[in-house]
């Protein structure tokens, strides 16, 4: 019981949002997670341009750009599917739009439609591709880019249809 309690804190947004803002990749470019749902449903990160994300030209660099939307597709999907399910990045891609000149922001979302989807579609045990699309934007709302993240789904063996140990758990 005391172990579930401490799990439980230990993946709570909150934790989550302290842990993502200690990560060097992240805070190495000066990105913060300024916001978790306390579902999972949705995670708000911030990028201010600064000496450490410029690049040559005096824009955001393009890898800081990406690294805004790296991780957290998956790092949601794994919290709002729970422990049954495989959850991995299988491919991103990028469109620059225009030119990041200050403060950048994306916002990640999963609805409850798209977590239905996934979970029908994993349902059988066979990987599930599915593809997320999300902006990254100015203050104002323009569009600095456009982010594509495909992520592998898959129940894990055991809790696959067929499975032997299938049938005992839920």
């Amino acid at each position: 019981m005391l172990r579930s309690a401490l799990k439980k804190t230990l993946m709570s947004p909150v934790v989550l949002k302290h842990l993502m803002n200690l990560y060097a990749p992240l805070r190495g470019a000066s990105i913060r997670v300024k916001d978790i749902a306390p579902d999972y449903s949705r995670l708000v990160v911030e990028m201010p341009l600064t000496r450490r994300n410029k690049n040559a030209v005096g824009t955001q660099f393009g890898g800081s750009l990406y690294a805004m939307a790296d991780p957290f597709y998956m790092l949601l999907l794994m919290q709002r599917l729970g422990n049954r399910y495989l959850v991995w990045d299988q491919e991103a891609t990028i469109r620059f739009v225009a030119p990041g000149k200050g403060l950048v922001r994306g916002v990640y979302e999963i609805t409850e439609a798209q977590l239905s989807e996934i979970a029908a579609q994993a349902a059988d045990g066979r990987k599930v591709l599915y593809t997320f699309h999300a902006q990254i934007t100015h203050a104002d709302g323009s569009v600095v880019a456009e982010v594509q993240k495909v992520l592998y789904i898959r129940l894990k063996p055991e809790f696959r249809p067929g499975h032997p140990s299938s049938n005992n758990r839920s």
